[in-house]
């Protein structure tokens, strides 16, 4: 697969580990993992599915006598052992629950558990994003930058979106907090919280869904500062003509994205010599 692709891949992951996540609840909490999208990142790392007893397991390596098994219920339990000594501990028959040994195992399994419930859903997150090669050079960000100009262009805002969507997933650019939230608009910017607790949004790049304008703000604007939330609104109501809008936001993202890499590069050269 492309780059573009392997990235789309990669939001859908985490948004797909996020969802299972968010349905997790307390043990009295009454509330249901959602397993179909559980077992969908499941299939993903190419886990086997079997059914034991009266269990749903997913098993990393069928061929080992001792590997790990995740126990599709509420707690998300991912095991390091084997699939009978799962189905023992967790669905035990009358005469194993009888035997001395089996009792004790059943009753503590900290020996064999890695994890449960949110970090078990993080693990396999990270094995699926593992398996995608995200390596990326100028003719991939040429790529991004071109459909999202054409979208632009088409007025096609599902396109729009996707490709601000990836340059936000490559920047670390994030939804904005309530202050820079406008309707209608799909904003995105780098978030950062300083030490005394001030929150800053920005650069940031407004897309109006209804009138299909692009622009950017290259500016970290504090979320208390009611001036510059007024800025921002003007942008998008395009009061503001000043800033960069329409495709050269794409562009702009582009060469942003390439300054951060050599802003890492050299402080790696800095730090080797």
């Amino acid at each position: 697969m492309s780059f573009k692709e392997n990235l789309l891949q990669k939001i859908n992951i985490d948004k797909m580990a996020k969802q299972v996540i968010a349905s997790i609840g307390p043990v009295d909490s009454g509330r249901k993992v959602d397993k179909k999208t559980m077992r969908s990142l499941l299939e993903m790392v190419s886990y086997t599915y079997k059914r034991k007893r009266d269990l749903d397991l997913f098993i990393k390596d069928v061929d080992a006598e001792k590997t790990r098994i995740l126990v599709l219920d509420n707690d998300l339990a991912i095991y390091h052992t084997s699939v009978y000594d799962v189905a023992m501990r967790k669905s035990p028959t009358v005469k194993e629950m009888m035997n001395p040994f089996s009792v004790i195992k059943i009753l503590k399994d900290t020996d064999v558990v890695i994890s449960k419930k949110e970090e078990s859903v993080k693990t396999i997150q990270k094995e699926c994003i593992e398996k995608l090669d995200l390596s990326y050079d100028e003719s991939d960000l040429d790529e991004i930058v071109k459909d999202g100009t054409a979208s632009l262009e088409r007025e096609y805002a599902d396109g729009v979106i996707e490709s601000m969507d990836l340059f936000a997933e490559i920047l670390g650019y994030s939804a904005p907090p309530k202050p820079f939230r406008i309707t209608h608009h799909k904003i995105v910017g780098a978030l950062t919280q300083e030490q005394s607790g001030e929150v800053f949004f920005g650069p940031m790049v407004l897309y109006s869904i209804i009138h299909n304008t692009i622009k950017l703000i290259d500016q970290r604007i504090v979320s208390f500062d009611r001036g510059k939330i007024e800025f921002v609104q003007q942008v998008a109501e395009a009061r503001n003509r000043l800033l960069p809008k329409g495709p050269t936001c794409f562009n702009i993202l582009k060469k942003l994205l390439f300054s951060i890499v050599l802003i890492f590069r050299n402080a790696a050269r800095a730090f080797l010599f």
